[in-house]
């Protein structure tokens, strides 16, 4: 699907012309590819990140750790004194520590890389949603969408800490959902699977910096992990996942709240 063709049929329902649109981790990735989408539909975007090198962007850009309960207390409260407060807010940043819960194996899964999971992917959204509770309940509209993943409903080897962070983002967001729907903001989810961004290609990445046999790996399944391929055999691309993250903030899914999105061409098999 093509957000600008979708535009054109219905240009009402994807006008983001002139909304505040909030894009955290917007650096790279899915991040990057969303918020190039709503500023290119008109949209007022401040992309946030951690690192923002060698970033040439044509809207505002803010360094903000979303771990860091006080920080995004205080930009928050910031953004909010100069009028800048989100009508739509999406939180693309995430990260991924791979290792066996196994503490005597090599491999093991640290608790520093168990707390930077769960501060990132899940406590991190719940320190915005917090501050930004009462402006969203104020302005009495919005949008939220979260970016989870469909490990969150399949379980993987060697990613416990992942798995478990957007399994709580996915149940979190449908808090959040019910606790703002009678103030007509809505709360949604994406869940992608195998996406061509700098986290996959730091995975399957081999020792000759080549990605393609990892690739073809992950389309036609690891049955010794217990992982399914993919039934429409690609990767998807950042773009992909950002058309239904487009369509979920837009006017065309303003009665749908609640809900999860899984975008992995099939991966998950309807689980």
């Amino acid at each position: 699907m093509s957000s600008q063709k979708s535009g054109s049929a219905n240009g009402s329902v994807w006008n983001f012309k002139n909304k505040s649109v909030w894009i955290v981790g917007a650096a790279g990735g899915i991040g990057r590819a969303v918020a190039d989408n709503f500023q290119q539909l008109g949209a007022r975007v401040i992309g946030f990140d951690r690192d923002f090198e060698h970033f040439d962007v044509p809207y505002v850009i803010r360094q903000l750790n979303i771990a860091d309960p006080y920080l995004v207390a205080a930009t928050v409260r910031e953004l909010l004194q100069d009028n800048l407060g989100p009508e739509v807010l999406v939180n693309a940043a995430g990260t991924l520590h791979l290792g066996s819960i196994d503490s005597q194996t090599e491999n093991c899964l640290t608790i520093d890389d168990w707390h930077r999971c769960l501060d990132t992917n899940v406590s991190g959204v719940f320190y915005l949603l917090r501050n930004l509770a009462t402006h969203f309940k104020q302005q009495r509209s919005g949008a939220i969408v979260n970016i989870a993943s469909n490990a969150a409903r399949v379980p993987r080897k060697n990613m416990a800490a992942y798995c478990a962070s957007k399994a709580a983002l996915q149940s979190l967001s449908h808090c959040i959902a019910l606790e703002l729907a009678e103030y007509n903001v809505r709360c949604n989810l994406v869940s992608p699977g195998s996406t061509d961004t700098p986290m996959l290609q730091t995975m399957l990445t081999d020792v000759n910096g080549d990605t393609s046999a990892g690739y073809l790996r992950t389309i036609e399944g690891l049955p010794e992990d217990y992982k399914l391929g993919i039934p429409l055999k690609k990767i998807a691309t950042s773009q992909e996942i950002a058309n239904a993250i487009l369509f979920l903030a837009s006017d065309a899914a303003s009665h749908i709240t609640m809900q999860n999105i899984v975008v992995d061409g099939g991966a998950t098999l309807a689980a």
